[in-house]
């Protein structure tokens, strides 16, 4: 007989994810600060472990076999899993940036989009800046939909329909192949959350659930190819792409985004949600 884990967590386990979630959202918080022309997404790498470390705590990307930087850095049309190197960023330039932390044998994970500053133009800088915002406004729908709804499949249905009713004529492309997670003592744990609808109700949400909410979401087609270092993920008609995530616990008085310093309280106000710490 196999013994399965349940994807549920005691409200304990919840408040252990706390601090590992407070410990990413301050590296993402010194990798934001720093990005600027010619900064390296090597230095942005840097940047993020110096945090963690000092924090007494552990890349949980260092642990992902075959990778060995802190953050995942992702330049214009590279959507998601780029590789920090010696790549300098230039004015204009669309970044996303993935981290996370391990404290105690608990994670964090998020990820956010950030245009670099300077002299680009608006033509180019514009719609990139569109796309980011619709990509994060995208993860909040999810995140308030996790509040309300019964089923994970709703929250992938509330993100798609943010992008179509917000994107530009044309319309954005959601990546198909990649998808949210559930996290715990494991960076990537079932069970999966897809950002956009599917016939599958997907997994009831009630109090101990914990998950990565994250849409990745580009401006032309969805179609994308890893590259040949065998991890950046980019498109293949060269559009830019915007990659979004919070990690969010459900318990029995509401829900707590983990990796906003926050728990979401300013974001999700819009979408009428007052987030509730962990008792």
């Amino acid at each position: 007989m196999v013994l399965r884990s349940s994807i549920y967590k005691k409200p304990a386990q919840l408040r252990s994810m706390v601090e590992p979630g407070l410990i990413t959202a301050d590296a993402l918080d010194a990798v934001r600060a720093l990005i600027a022309p010619g900064v390296t997404t090597l230095d942005l790498d840097a940047a993020a472990s110096a945090v963690i470390t000092s924090r007494g705590a552990k890349s949980n990307f260092q642990m992902v076999r075959g990778y060995r930087h802190t953050i995942c850095a992702s330049v214009n049309e590279q959507v998601v899993h780029g590789i920090p190197g010696s790549r300098a960023l230039q004015p204009g330039d669309i970044v996303s940036v993935d981290a996370g932390a391990e404290f105690r044998g608990w994670n964090g994970d998020s990820a956010f989009t950030a245009i670099v500053p300077g002299e680009a133009s608006e033509e180019l800088v514009a719609p990139r800046r569109r796309l980011s915002e619709v990509t994060e406004g995208s993860l909040w729908a999810g995140i308030a939909a996790l509040s309300r709804a019964s089923h994970l499949g709703e929250v992938g249905a509330a993100i798609e329909r943010y992008i179509d009713e917000n994107a530009p004529d044309g319309g954005y492309g959601i990546l198909r192949d990649y998808v949210g997670h559930g996290i715990g003592r494991k960076m990537h744990e079932s069970p999966s959350i897809f950002n956009y609808a599917t016939a599958d109700r997907g997994a009831e949400i009630r109090p101990g659930l914990a998950v990565a909410i994250e849409p990745m979401v580009v401006i032309g087609d969805q179609e994308t190819f890893v590259e040949d270092d065998g991890w950046t993920v980019s498109t293949v008609d060269g559009t830019a792409g915007s990659h979004w995530e919070h990690s969010v616990a459900v318990h029995d008085g509401g829900i707590w985004v983990l990796t906003a310093h926050d728990g979401g309280a300013e974001k999700l106000a819009p979408f009428g949600v007052v987030p509730k710490e962990i008792d």
